[in-house]
């Protein structure tokens, strides 16, 4: 009998050390199957004045008045400047209220003298909304052959209400001229070389960089961190 008890003992002591060994089994599996922790997000990247953004000294006087003024320092012959149109269109959606966006043609050689010129002129006859980056995707994607004031009147804006003679007549006026030689000075007193370059409030110059690795989404933050400084001022 008492053999019969010890060996009932032994039998349910085995039982009871089994079951333990799969509870440990399933705690173990269930601990494993639990998802690591996510990473913790890289900083942001601190920018560095005369690095990744440069002073403008001396400031050059802004057109917006008590607004928070952006420039954007490009051509319509620059594919640099194409590719960039989508930051462009983000920066625009993310500028506040108290800042406001101009656009300045660059004239870096005689090729991209007529574009500069039918920038001014689209102006002037209140059809650039429709056509500033109409004339982008018409360059660059479809690569028409708009490469003189008179291609341009006739061939492109045209399409888009503008009456070529009045257009041609626009372009060639004392006024234009005037804008033009006005603007070719901004450019030089903002040191511009390049282009795309926007230029923040007269005082700060901020462009694409590889070798800082400075891209289009860099650029738009740079651009938006010196608005909110601006601002902070104003």
């Amino acid at each position: 009998m008492f053999k019969r008890l010890a060996f009932l003992f032994i039998a349910t002591l085995a039982i009871s050390a089994c079951n333990g060994d799969k509870t440990a089994t399933a705690a173990t599996g269930a601990a494993a199957a639990t998802p690591p922790a996510p990473a913790a997000a890289a900083p942001a990247r601190e920018w560095q004045l005369g690095a990744d953004y440069f002073l403008i000294d001396p400031r050059v006087p802004t057109s917006t008045g008590d607004k928070v003024e952006v420039v954007e320092v490009f051509s319509y012959a620059c594919p640099h400047c194409a590719h960039f149109q989508p930051t462009m269109e983000q920066l625009k959606a993310k500028l506040p209220a108290n800042a406001q966006l101009v656009l300045l043609p660059a004239v870096f050689n005689p090729q991209w003298e007529p574009f500069a010129r039918a920038f001014y002129t689209a102006r002037s006859l209140g059809v650039l909304d429709k056509t500033h980056n109409a004339l982008f995707e018409a360059l660059h994607t479809q690569h028409q052959p708009l490469y003189s004031i008179d291609a341009l009147a006739n061939n492109f804006y045209a399409n888009y209400g503008a009456d070529p003679k009045a257009f041609l007549s626009t372009a060639n006026s004392f006024v234009i001229d005037s804008q033009m030689a006005n603007g070719n000075n901004l450019v030089k007193s903002y040191g511009v070389n390049s282009t795309p370059t926007l230029v923040i409030n007269g005082k700060y110059r901020v462009e694409m960089n590889t070798e800082r690795n400075i891209g289009p989404n860099d650029v738009l933050d740079i651009v938006l961190m010196l608005v909110k400084q601006e601002s902070a001022k104003k």
